[in-house]
């Protein structure tokens, strides 16, 4: 029997890995799919974002209704900390005007190999192919295979992205504990487009103002066939999903009075559409914004122009989605992230309910949860070694 069996090798299973592996303990990590770390290597694609440089109570506010458990993790192990794993990897790092830390070489896949360099060479052994069926049970090429372990770090993700295994079907294995449904966070919204808007699919539409309920965000997003997508939109996606309105601001750098006085000077000699694109600078992608959502016009353009309302038609597909909130619920759990109703059990990255957005803040939460759920597997295992040892 190994010592920990950690399965499912994203960012929370191989810090929980590391973790215990840092401890003396040997570790096995199985993974469904032919490679490990396939979702890390797709965000770091455009360039990794490892956390946000901001002060720790500004960023454990990007936190919607923050778990307590949740909460220690990242206090133990923070934005600062991040940056400090990263660096003993080897990857330094630099942080942009936004406060967002990314590699100097921007990639995942050099962190990724030293990681896994690091990993091997304190004895961490690797099952790719071996697909969680229960217990200590799982589908192989060799066909069933059992991995009895003395403790089991569940670390197999959300419901997103499923090409790279995080498929939720682990869901069907623990019936006996209380799950949080599965929703879409950080994604797109269905829109029905009218047949003008299709010269714009594919457009970015930029500077505007997001603003969703109490919620806005200057920022940009941009037109699909499918509806709107985009860091603007991904900011505001949670109050977007519970059912605020979106509404727009194409000006966000002009007032409401302003709008009116330069269309004044204007004159109305010239069409509507002339005075929007020459007086306000208003591009074709934000004119056609307005005559899909504002017709028939006001003669008043300024508020409309200020507070365009969107008409969305739900969320995305589940799979489409950056990331998920549900999954495990936070009251299974002890504040060392361990199963109460699987003592020796533990869990960590997206299999728990919570969500946050984009910016850095779900790559570290997977990776303080990792960490913590494998200090709190290596104080089980001690405390197990005591009670044999006294018997």
């Amino acid at each position: 029997m190994i010592d920990a069996l950690v399965i499912g090798a994203g960012p929370a299973g191989l810090m929980a890995a590391d973790e215990l592996a840092a401890k003396g303990h040997k570790v096995v990590v199985a993974e469904a799919k032919p490679t490990v770390g396939r979702k890390l290597l797709m965000a770091g694609k455009s360039g990794l974002n490892l956390t946000k440089d901001e002060p720790l109570d500004t960023f454990l506010a990007a936190y919607p209704d923050l778990p307590e458990a949740l909460g220690q993790a990242l206090k133990s192990f923070g934005p600062g900390d991040v940056v400090a794993w990263a660096n003993a990897l080897g990857q330094s790092t630099f942080t942009g005007s936004s406060g967002r830390v990314f590699p100097n070489v921007m990639k995942a896949s050099p962190l990724l190999r030293a990681w896994l360099n690091k990993l091997t060479e304190t004895g961490v052994e690797f099952r790719t192919n071996w697909r969680w069926s229960g217990a200590s049970e799982f589908e192989t090429p060799l066909g069933p295979q059992t991995l009895p372990a003395r403790t089991t770090i569940l670390a197999m993700g959300g419901a997103s992205w499923a090409r790279l295994g995080s498929d939720g079907n682990w869901t069907r294995y623990l019936a006996d504990i209380d799950l949080a449904p599965f929703k879409p966070a950080n994604m797109g919204f269905v829109v029905k487009w009218s047949d003008h808007m299709a010269k714009h699919f594919g457009a970015p539409v930029k500077p505007v103002v997001l603003k969703a309920g109490r919620k806005s965000v200057y920022a940009e997003f941009t037109i699909s066939s499918r509806g709107i997508e985009g860091g603007g939109v991904y900011a505001i996606s949670r109050d977007l999903r519970l059912g605020a309105q979106l509404h727009l601001d194409l000006l966000p750098n002009l007032s409401a009075d302003d709008i009116r006085a330069r269309l004044a000077k204007g004159g109305t000699k010239q069409s509507l559409a002339n005075r929007l694109r020459k007086s306000l600078k208003l591009d074709p992608v934000k004119i056609s914004l307005l005559n899909e959502f504002a017709r028939p016009l006001p003669s008043d353009l300024a508020p409309i122009l200020k507070h365009l309302p969107v008409s969305l038609n739900g969320p995305r597909p589940l799979d489409e989605a950056i990331s998920t909130a549900g999954g495990i619920k936070f009251d299974q759990l002890d504040n060392h992230l361990m199963l109460t109703r699987r003592p020796g059990w533990f869990a960590a990255g997206e299999m728990l309910d919570w969500e946050a957005p984009t910016g850095g803040y779900l790559l570290t939460a997977c990776l303080a949860s990792g960490k913590r759920a494998g200090q709190g597997a290596a104080a089980w295992l001690k405390v197990q070694e005591a009670n044999a040892s006294v018997r």
